[in-house]
């Protein structure tokens, strides 16, 4: 599809990019092939947005899901072999992706790669994305200060591997619910699509508010859901459970002044770049949902001049 936008140069000098492709389902091999040749097509606007994945596009379709951080870390390290080949053979030894005399002879355009941006929550992932991307760009329910801290891990993970940590882009997926008033966002909020959204939350965030999380303690989030394994009646009972507080807390809501403002507090803790995901069409009332449409514009051009 991006490739088929760019050769059509239907976006102008837009960056296209994914968010985010996993190193579990494709061998990383094909992956930098495609994002080498899509970083061609748009002469050097390709993003290669990345990461381990989530159990729920993996175990179900027999992809080993034991160790998806350490197949993530070997995956990163063979797209960088390839691209730094130089068009020479490459042997690389890997639990999980070996080279044997691999041919990689497409060229960078202009003497430059696509950027790779990483999606990374825990330790261990913040320190690789600091080894390996252009850009950190986490998503999911967490705080500003909780950015600034990781951001700060990938960082120094970067300059540990000898790597600029400033060219570093601090990049957020956060999704958006606003309406026309304060009340219209409030009843938005209460839907049951989007507090089932807030499943993706991990118990820590849960316990931040008083509750534990449906999915039980110790349960980690987005990464671990398996949604396919909940039936109707069970989902409408976890999503009753969703403190209210919560979504308020970690994701931009309330009239376009109000998420402009929340935007400036994520500015302020080192996000330089934001996709925003509209949920306001989520909303209980379809008119209203409809309605979100025109305020949620108004706020991608106010965060244009912030």
């Amino acid at each position: 599809m991006l490739g088929h936008l760019a050769a059509r140069n239907r976006v102008g000098r837009m960056h296209l990019g994914v968010s985010v492709t996993d190193t579990g389902r494709r061998n990383p091999a094909v992956t930098a092939q495609a994002a080498a040749t899509l970083h061609l097509l748009t002469r050097g606007r390709a993003i290669l947005g990345i990461g381990p994945g989530e159990r729920e596009n993996n175990e179900p379709y027999g992809v080993d899901w034991s160790k998806p951080v350490a197949r993530f870390e070997e995956a990163m390290a063979t797209i960088r072999a390839l691209w730094d080949s130089g068009g020479q053979l490459v042997n690389r030894d890997s639990p999980y992706f070996p080279l044997r005399n691999a041919l990689f002879d497409l060229p960078p355009y202009r003497g430059k790669w696509p950027e790779i941006w990483i999606a990374a929550h825990g330790p261990r992932m913040l320190r690789a994305a600091g080894r390996y991307g252009d850009g950190y760009f986490p998503g999911y329910a967490h705080r500003p200060e909780d950015y600034a801290q990781r951001l700060e891990v990938v960082r120094a993970a970067a300059s540990d591997a000898g790597r600029d940590p400033m060219s570093i882009v601090p990049a957020v997926w956060i999704p958006v619910i606003t309406g026309r008033s304060r009340d219209d966002v409030d009843e938005a909020l209460d839907s049951e699509l989007i507090r089932a959204a807030a499943l993706t939350a991990s118990d820590e965030i849960f316990a931040r508010h008083g509750a534990q999380h449906p999915l039980g303690a110790g349960f980690s989030g987005a990464q671990d859901l398996l949604p396919h394994d909940i039936d109707e009646p069970t989902a409408l009972s976890y999503v009753s459970q969703v403190p209210p507080t919560l979504l308020r807390e970690v994701w931009l809501n309330g009239t376009p002044k109000e998420v402009v403002e929340q935007a400036a507090h994520w500015r302020d803790c080192g996000v330089r770049y934001m996709v925003l995901l509209n949920m306001s069409a989520f909303h209980q009332s379809l008119r209203k949902g409809l309605a979100a449409t025109q305020p949620f514009n108004k706020i991608v051009r106010d965060l244009k001049r912030l």
